[in-house]
């Protein structure tokens, strides 16, 4: 894991962009949420004065605070797929199996290439 922290010179030129909800409450009054931040939420009569309350807020939040960029590897997970491999490596009816599959797949084949053809021919006779 890797943390990063923003030193006095980028500190000074750090900003933050952040979502905010505003939303017209029923009786004509604005609510201001911050995108992710249920707890950060600010009222007022129109809807600048409810984002200029919750930019207060949220600058009054932060403050005190720091900002931290945070790097994390992933767990790598196994592969479900490994456990399978080689499970028929021994079955004497694996290599009929395999040419089955590989016979029903020729046919297949071929049908869809003779059912390509009628079509194309179709669209040719169109013309």
């Amino acid at each position: 894991m890797k943390t990063t922290l923003l030193n006095e010179s980028e500190e000074n030129l750090a900003q933050l962009t952040y979502s905010v909800i505003v939303e017209r409450e029923k009786e004509g009054s604005y609510k201001a949420t911050v995108w992710g931040l249920a707890d950060c939420e600010a009222t007022g009569d129109t809807k600048e004065t409810a984002l200029k309350s919750i930019n207060q807020l949220l600058t009054a939040r932060l403050e005190n605070a720091e900002v931290v960029v945070q790097e994390m590897a992933l767990p790598k997970s196994e592969n479900p797929w490994i456990k399978f491999a080689g499970m028929y490596k021994d079955n004497p009816l694996f290599n009929d199996m395999v040419s089955e599959m590989e016979a029903d797949r020729r046919e297949v084949d071929a049908e869809m290439e003779e059912y390509y053809r009628k079509i194309d021919a179709e669209e040719k006779n169109k013309c």
